[in-house]
Parts: C-alpha cells; sequence; structure tokens
C-alpha cells in the first residue's frame, strides 16, 4: 500500500480520513486533533531532548567526585549521545509510515527511562567503569532518535502553510530541553531528594560539599513515564502509509542531499555546541582563579537557540525560509570566526567575549533549525518530506559527536591548548552552505525557491 491510499486499519489508533489542505476539512475536523498532537509530542520531545543532553550536564561534574578520567575520556562521554543520537534517528525516520504516530511516539517515550535508569545507579560509585559509563552515554542517544520520528509525524498533521510554524514551535519547545536538563542539574544534585531513599551524597574533592548526582536523572524518571501514557491515550496516527523499501525513493532526489548538508549546518550546530558547552567553558577557563562554574553558563546557549527556532518558524512562514536561512548562515560564518579572538585566554577578563560569540552561534543556529525545517515540506510531498526531515535530522544528530571529537583533536594537536583549528574549519563549511542555500533556493529564478 502506497501513501496514496489513505486506508485506516481497524481499531482506534488510526483516523479514517485526514486533509489538511481542505480548509473547510481542516477547521472542522482537523485542527483540534492537529494541535492536541503537537502539544502532547513537543512535550515528549522535551523530554527526549533532556535525556540526550544530561550526560553533558553530567561529566562537568564526574572529575569533582572521585572519577579518574581524562580529557578525552571526557569529550567521549558528551560525544557518545550524538553518534548513538544519530544512528537512533536513521531508524526512527522510517518508523512513522510503518507504525504510525500513537505507537512510535509512546514506544520512544518508554525507551528514555533506559538511560535515565542508568545513570542514577552508575554516578553513585566512581568505581563504575569507563565501558559502562560509554554505553549509558551511547544510550542517553535514544533521546535524539526521537526527533526524526516525532518531527515529521507531526508535519503530517499541518496544512503546508503552518508548517513553519508548528515544527517552529515543537522543535523550539523540545530543543528547550537541553536548557533545562542544563540549568536544573547543578540545582536538584545539591540536596537529598528524598532522604536516603535514593542513595547517599557524593563529595565534591575541592571543596568537600556534598552532592547527589543520581537526583540529575531520578527527577525525570516519573514525568517521562506520565507522560508516554498520556501519549498513548491522546494520539492517533495519520492514514499515510508507506513500506521500508517505498521510503527509500527521498534518497534519488538530490535536494535531500543539500538540505541535508544546510540542516548539518544548523542543528548540527546547535547540537555539537550544546553538547561541547560545557566543557569548552572548563578547558578553555576552568584553570584560572574564581574560574566561571561550566554549568552556570552552558544552558543558555540552548536556551537562546530554542527561543529563536520558535521565534524564526512564523518568520519562514511569512519571508520563505530560503530567506532566513540566508540570514542564519552568514551570522554562523561571522560568530564561528568572531569566537576564535577569546579562545586562547590569559585571564577570565576575555570569558565575557567568549559567551558573547557561542551565544551568537547558537542564536543563528536557532533560527536556520526554523527556517530549513519550512523549507524542505515546501520542496517534497508530504510523505516525502516527512523522510527528509527525518533523514537530515538523524545526519545533524552526529553533530555532538563530531564536534565534540573534533574539539578535542583540536585542543590536544594545539600547543596552546585552543579550539582555533576547529572553529576556522567549521567556518569554511558553513561558507559552503551559504552557497548551496542561496543557488538553489534563495536567489532570484532558484530552480526550487523556498
Amino acid at each position: 500500500m502506497t501513501e496514496t491510499q489513505q486506508q485506516p486499519k481497524s481499531g482506534s489508533t488510526w483516523l479514517e480520513h485526514w486533509d489538511p489542505e481542505d480548509q473547510s476539512e481542516w477547521d472542522a475536523n482537523c485542527k483540534p486533533v492537529a494541535w492536541r498532537t503537537l502539544t502532547i509530542t513537543t512535550a515528549n520531545l522535551t523530554m527526549a531532548f533532556a535525556v540526550w543532553f544530561v550526560v553533558s550536564a553530567l561529566v562537568v561534574k564526574l572529575g569533582d567526585v572521585g572519577f579518574d578520567l581524562s580529557t578525552s575520556q571526557l569529550f567521549w562521554l558528551a560525544a557518545m549521545p550524538g553518534l548513538a543520537g544519530g544512528t537512533f534517528r536513521i531508524i526512527h525516520t522510517f518508523m512513522v509510515p510503518i507504525f504510525g504516530t500513537r505507537h512510535v511516539v509512546t514506544v520512544g517515550a518508554l525507551t528514555l527511562l533506559l538511560p535515565l535508569v542508568g545513570w542514577f545507579f552508575a554516578v553513585q560509585s566512581d568505581d563504575t567503569p569507563y565501558p559502562v559509563l560509554l554505553l549509558l552515554a551511547f544510550l542517553a542517544g535514544v533521546g535524539g532518535g526521537c526527533f526524526s520520528s516525532f518531527m515529521p509525524s507531526t508535519s503530517l498533521f499541518f496544512p503546508k502553510r503552518l508548517q513553519g510554524t508548528a515544527l517552529g514551535i515543537q522543535a523550539g519547545v523540545g530543543n528547550f530541553g537541553v536548557s533545562l536538563v542544563q540549568f536544573a542539574t547543578p540545582w536538584i544534585i545539591g540536596f537529598a531528594l528524598a532522604g536516603s531513599l535514593l542513595g547517599g551524597p557524593q563529595e565534591l574533592e575541592e571543596s568537600g560539599k556534598d552532592v547527589w548526582l543520581q537526583n540529575a536523572t531520578f527527577i525525570w524518571i516519573p514525568v517521562v513515564a506520565v507522560l508516554a501514557v498520556l501519549a498513548w491515550f491522546g494520539l492517533k496516527s495519520v492514514p499515510v502509509r508507506a513500506s521500508f523499501r517505498e521510503q527509500l525513493d527521498i534518497f534519488g532526489n538530490a535536494h535531500t542531499w543539500w538540505m541535508t548538508s544546510l540542516y548539518i549546518m544548523t542543528f548540527g550546530s546547535f547540537a555539537g555546541f550544546s553538547a561541547s558547552f560545557p566543557l569548552l567553558i572548563k578547558e578553555l577557563y576552568g584553570d584560572f582563579p574564581d574560574a566561571p562554574d561550566p554549568l552556570r553558563y552552558a544552558f543558555l546557549g540552548p536556551l537562546v537557540g530554542s527561543t529563536m527556532r520558535v521565534l524564526a518558524g512564523p518568520l519562514s512562514d511569512r519571508f520563505g525560509g530560503s530567506k532566513v536561512t540566508v540570514v542564519s548562515s552568514i551570522g554562523l560564518l561571522v560568530c564561528a570566526i568572531g569566537v576564535t579572538s577569546a579562545t586562547e585566554p590569559t585571564s577570565v577578563d576575555s570569558f565575557p567575549l567568549f559567551v558573547g560569540w557561542m551565544l551568537g552561534l547558537f542564536f543563528f543556529s536557532g533560527i536556520g533549525n526554523a527556517s530549513t525545517y519550512k523549507q524542505m515540506p515546501m520542496i517534497f510531498p508530504a510523505r516525502q518530506a516527512g523522510g527528509v526531515l527525518g533523514w537530515t535530522a538523524a545526519i545533524a544528530a552526529y553533530g555532538p559527536f563530531v564536534f565534540s571529537v573534533l574539539i578535542a583533536w583540536a585542543i590536544g594537536a594545539s600547543a596552546s591548548g585552543s579550539p582555533n583549528m576547529f572553529f576556522y574549519g567549521i567556518a569554511v563549511f558553513y561558507a559552503i552552505n551559504i552557497f548551496i542555500n542561496f543557488w538553489f533556493y534563495a536567489r532570484p529564478n532558484a530552480p526550487h525557491p523556498c
């Protein structure tokens, strides 16, 4: 059965008919279901991002409580969720047209419990073997995988004229999960959440203060469980069906690959810098007197990027995704070069400048995250657009892995411990994507204006 045959399955999972492009049908039947789906799926996506990036909040504290880990090992722990997230996203890309929204979102939410429970136990003993930590970091990537089924699913529920707004809201609010977990972690680990029921504290080596690292994951376990139940009872599935083999037709379209590159530029940057920002602060500024606490600042980046993704969605609907992507890509290029002025510090005096340039990278990546997701539904028909949304998200989700590994390499290869080689390289990549977007989508008489 192909995507053009909307034959519902028996039972309560599948909607019998769905045509959001018909204005009367949208107003009468589709609109309330679409917005309910967006709300429930977005709440689950927020938790998925929180789980995906909880490791980035934990790694900066592991060495302080007795884990004997090198800089390279810490960056690898931060990188593993990105490696897994991209891999799981490839799987998620093809799931919605086969299993439907209700099953995919519910099961995807339940898988988040695996890394949450695992890290809850692992951080309570500094004798936990490093390979176990790597495995748990990899499992955190299930949170990243959910994006590539949750977002394409939502795109099926809305008309094309509202795609930028709907997907911008969902992805933007979902991205807040990164900022949420990085903001909440330093607070929630500071006290015994349930007395001795959740285990004893760990002692910070420098200050002698007690922390409860296990709280950083336990706090999300009941939230995830409740939202999974809500997904099962509150969601339906659109009758747009395709087998795995039928969905492979997206790879024969050159625009799948151009949009993949553009989304690596935007979301790859957002996710990559979200994972590496805390460790960058620690590595570049951590040895100075009165060194800044990475977790006091790291959450600001994802917060800025997530906010701009929400705001840029309606702007992309109004002005066109490709034009907004022009602004995003130029901004990323300028900030990538600009940040190198503060990555070889001689004191903490340059720290505000470093944070400012980094927030610029998050700002423009957030804008581009929304605009590229407006472009794809305009270029491809509905079912293919869902596949392309999932595929591009899958490849861009390797951002945390690639960025963390390359930054660690650049720091190790530099005599001064500077990551500037990485930033110069990413600037070249941004320049290439400025050309791709302009030539195919943004210039006058472009072959696919969007």
